[in-house]
């Protein structure tokens, strides 16, 4: 494990936001990957659209984008950034498991790997809570990072699950 210097703290130890304003600008996109399992029921019944609230997956594809636009309010040492493009894709790998890809772009001084991750997150908890009447045992996760473009560190592409 690397034993890089961690730049949210100061000098004296405590918790700081890191000062970027000296970085340059680059295009970064970041690509999360999670998932969610239930009973096939309960997916079967989200691709039919006959969860009683609605239609399940735009409403979780809307909160993800809202939360990816929201994350500098929730993690308090997040820049806010102007996000210049979020997509979120659903697929089915197997029975029971619905997983969800989000990608996240803005062109500035930092990445958007938060943003991302809290998207997959916030879309996770958006499908558990329209489906939580009819099935309160599925998980969330894993969420990871997949890959991320552009900044100082360059770019990362996971190699393994």
């Amino acid at each position: 494990m690397s034993q890089e210097k961690l730049t949210h703290f100061n000098e004296q130890g405590r918790a700081h936001m890191v000062d970027v304003s000296d970085k340059s600008e680059t295009k970064r996109m970041a690509v999360v990957k999670s998932e969610i399992r239930m009973k096939p029921e309960t997916l079967r019944r989200i691709q039919e659209g006959s969860i009683g609230k609605g239609d399940v997956l735009a409403v979780a594809q809307v909160a993800g984008i809202m939360a990816a636009k929201k994350t500098a309010d929730l993690i308090p040492m997040c820049h806010p950034l102007p996000l210049t493009g979020i997509d979120i894709t659903f697929e089915i790998p197997e029975e029971g498991i619905l997983s969800f890809r989000v990608k996240v772009k803005t062109t500035g001084v930092t990445g958007v790997e938060m943003e991302a991750l809290t998207a997959a997150q916030v879309v996770g908890l958006t499908i558990y809570d329209m489906c939580k009447a009819i099935d309160k045992d599925m998980v969330l996760g894993p969420t990871y990072l997949e890959q991320k473009r552009g900044g100082k560190s360059g770019d990362y592409e996971r190699k393994t699950r």
